[in-house]
């Protein structure tokens, strides 16, 4: 009896811890996107027996243990699984695989292999290349891509041409910090104020080829930092350099199991290398991420920047050779700067109702408020803008055939007035001092895209892609100024007909190493109520956007196992209605629409891992553009400029870089970079000068304590002490006899240096 009675407890036993071990769920995400990884390979590294995360990332676990997470073109990572809470697993992409990359700018989520459109990813070790204090050297390594930089806070970008026209700042792209906009109601967009820091990658989708909305010239995504789950971090940087530069930064991590917080502040001074180009800003930022249960992710985004600098502005030839740290004489005298504040807050969603449909939903708000005393006017402008964007990402027949649809609503409120200046009627060093007020104006902007794209998977090796975009947008304007005979009241409203863009795109895998992909697409930029304006005051409702197509034929990928890749893209675009901002005063400008542009040209990158072994590594890299940019049809004031090269665009860009990496934590990159000579007037009677430019980074990272790693750096930028203009002001006019102002002055040889703390707890 005793015998049947200890039979009988060691069976229940044994049942009871069969039934009831410990369940462990999770998923496996990319560590820069946080996008799901489906085929991640999970082995208990004990026992050796494998599982495989399902479509949306998620595992199961049925005992504690160390478990191996590993996945082709990710790097490995061994984790002891000690607890049942839900776990977040994210890995980090390889920086030699093309292959894995996953890319979001065509809102299908695909690796860079299966993109069948040219897309660029700056990843986090290529911002840290540079200093963090401008962005403007790592966009420029990216081909079709030229961000030119007449200051900290003086800035244009271009793609492929698209945005030169642009008399100041960038226009006709189109950007979003993860989902928020950073392009406001009537197309601007500013993203160098950012905090380098905060950014853990840059996608960027050239042409048009987005369903995005109104970006011509394409689409940037700035990715938030995230650290590691279950880690928490204090990092402080401090950086000096030339030209007064101090910068310091503190970013806090903590994770947990499923959640993750971030937050980043930083402080950049500069006395600048011009006269009156002191330079002040503040930036805040916040990102977290919290997956609730198995379904469910939370992500709240805010960014604040407080910026005061001031502004040299461009000089004429004569001063630009002789005398380049001077600043234009009335910008001096009046002491202009720009004194702004901008805010963004966006909370975003995304719910799995199953491994084969989920939805994400963004709701955002942003602010800016700038108060800038020019020469000519004070401008004081207050925007306040909020918007919705949410999206159905689905698949079906196994997979075979990706779908999203969804949409975009942005509405903002910009109030801007101006005033008179009357620094002349002071003492000399005075500055501005504001006097009447001259206007008073009010702009409601909104626009609503929707849009619809799929990927089917034809067979193994041959991808389609079709996408449609959906656009309306209108403005409407209120002028609040007394009207006069002089002054007429300017309210109105202009709504743009509803524009359709399609696109089409083919991809063919030749083998497992090279592919061949094409596309074509439809773009459009919306226009700015100020180049809607006619000297009358009155909206000119007869004008109309620039739209274009883009066509685009190119072959990406690998050589000897992987150690070469490459990317060739040959491009045309098209564009009408081209619009020309023809100056009729200082500071008034109107547009007209006056002919069609072409835009030809050739990219290529390569990336080469020349050497890699256990104590060091060496890669190098290779970045061309080739731009033949034409007027087509350009009549502008009874001036035939067509087929002259378009104004703002260097004939060719050269990037070369090289990497080194040590074991023993030293590491180093040169850069060589060549700019084209750039046509600065539409008659092409006015080119400015090509230029190369050397620049170079050394960090050595070593262990301060157990918890505590250093990594201190030191940089040189133009080393060759080469002078050249950074950034063109197309088409300027001199006024009052004077001679026009073309050029912004490149810094001279310049460095910079400091030390990185990270500490862990």
């Amino acid at each position: 009896m005793n015998r049947h009675l200890l039979f009988i407890s060691l069976l229940v036993a044994f049942n009871t811890n069969s039934f009831c071990q410990d369940i462990i769920k999770g998923k496996v995400v990319d560590q820069q996107t946080s996008i799901a990884l489906n085929g991640v390979e999970i082995v208990n590294e004990s026992s050796k027996i494998s599982v495989f995360t399902d479509s949306q990332g998620r595992f199961t676990l049925i005992a504690f243990g160390k478990y191996l997470f590993k996945k082709k073109g990710y790097i490995s990572k061994s984790i002891s699984v000690t607890t049942t809470s839900s776990l977040i697993i994210p890995l980090e992409v390889l920086p030699s695989e093309l292959d894995a990359v996953l890319v979001t700018a065509n809102q299908i989520p695909a690796s860079i292999k299966n993109s069948t459109s040219s897309v660029a990813v700056i990843s986090q070790a290529d911002i840290n290349q540079s200093n963090s204090t401008n962005i403007a050297p790592v966009l420029n390594r990216v081909p079709g891509v030229y961000m030119q930089s007449g200051a900290l806070n003086t800035n244009r970008i271009t793609v492929r041409g698209i945005g030169a026209r642009n008399a100041f700042g960038t226009s006709k792209i189109r950007a979003y910090f993860k989902d928020i906009p950073l392009t406001n109601g009537s197309g601007e967009t500013n993203i160098e104020d950012f905090e380098l820091e905060t950014i853990s990658r840059i996608e960027i989708n050239k042409g048009s080829a987005s369903t995005y909305g109104a970006g011509l010239g394409g689409t940037i995504l700035l990715s938030p930092f995230q650290s590691e789950y279950s880690q928490s971090q204090l990092k402080s940087r401090y950086t000096f350099g030339s030209f007064g530069l101090h910068k310091a930064s503190f970013v806090l991590s903590h994770g947990t199991n499923s959640h993750n917080l971030n937050m980043a502040y930083s402080n950049t001074t500069s006395d600048g290398y011009r006269a009156n180009n002191t330079y002040n800003r503040q930036t805040y930022t916040l990102n977290t991420n919290h997956f609730l249960g198995k379904n469910d992710e939370i992500s709240l985004l805010g960014s604040y920047v407080n910026l005061k600098a001031f502004i040299p502005s461009s000089l004429n030839e004569d001063t630009f050779n002789n005398n380049p740290q001077s600043a234009a004489f009335t910008w001096q005298q009046a002491q202009g700067f720009e004194d702004s504040e901008r805010g963004i807050l966006g909370l975003n969603w995304t719910h799995n109702f199953s491994s084969q449909l989920n939805v994400i939903t963004s709701a955002f708000g942003t602010i800016r408020k700038n108060y800038e005393p020019r020469p000519f006017n004070i401008l004081s402008e207050d925007t306040k803008g909020f918007g919705l964007r949410s999206r159905i990402l689905g698949s079906l027949f196994n997979e075979q055939l990706n779908y999203t649809i969804g949409g975009e609503y942005f509405r903002d409120n910009y109030g801007y007035s101006t005033f008179e200046n009357l620094y002349e009627d002071f003492p000399s060093g005075t500055g501005s001092v504001q006097g009447e007020q001259l206007s008073d104006f009010s702009e409601q902007r909104q626009y609503i895209n929707a849009f619809v794209e799929t990927k089917y998977n034809l067979k193994t090796n041959l991808i389609f892609t079709l996408g449609l975009n959906f656009n309306t947008t209108s403005y409407e304007l209120k002028d609040d100024f007394p009207a006069s005979e002089s002054n007429p009241n300017q309210s109105g409203t202009f709504n743009y007909d509803n524009i359709w863009s399609p696109k089409f795109g083919i991809l063919y895998h030749l083998n497992d190493r090279t592919s061949l992909f094409g596309n074509a697409s439809h773009g459009f930029s919306p226009l700015t109520l100020a180049e809607t304006l006619l000297p009358d005051g009155q909206i000119n409702t007869n004008l109309k956007p620039e739209t274009g197509w883009t066509y685009e034929f190119g072959t990406r990928g690998t050589f000897f196992n992987q150690k070469l890749a490459y990317t060739i893209v040959l491009f045309r675009m098209d564009i009408k209605n081209l619009l020309v901002s023809q100056r009729i005063a200082e500071d008034q400008f109107i547009g007209i629409n006056a002919g069609k542009t072409q835009h030809d040209g050739i990219e290529l990158s390569l990336s080469c891992n020349l050497l890699k072994n256990e104590k060091f590594d060496l890669s190098t890299s290779f970045n061309y553009s080739l731009n033949n940019f034409k007027f087509k049809e350009f009549i502008d004031d009874d001036e035939d400029f067509s087929g002259n090269d378009l104004t703002g665009v260097p004939s060719d860009i050269l990037n070369l870089g090289m990497t080194f990496n040590s074991h023993i934590g030293l590491s180093a990159n040169i850069n060589f970079q060549h700019v084209g000579q750039i046509p600065i007037t539409d008659s092409n009677s006015i080119y400015s000068d090509s230029y190369s430019l050397l620049n170079t980074k050394i960090n050595y990272q070593f262990k301060v304590l157990k918890s505590i790693n250093a990594n201190a750096f030191v940089g040189f930028n133009n080393i060759t002490d080469t002078k050249y203009s950074s950034q063109v002001l197309i088409n300027a006019s001199g006024f009052g006899g004077s001679a026009p102002r073309y050029f912004y002055p490149g810094n001279p040889f310049n460095y910079y240096s400091g030390i990185i703390l990270n500490y862990s707890f």
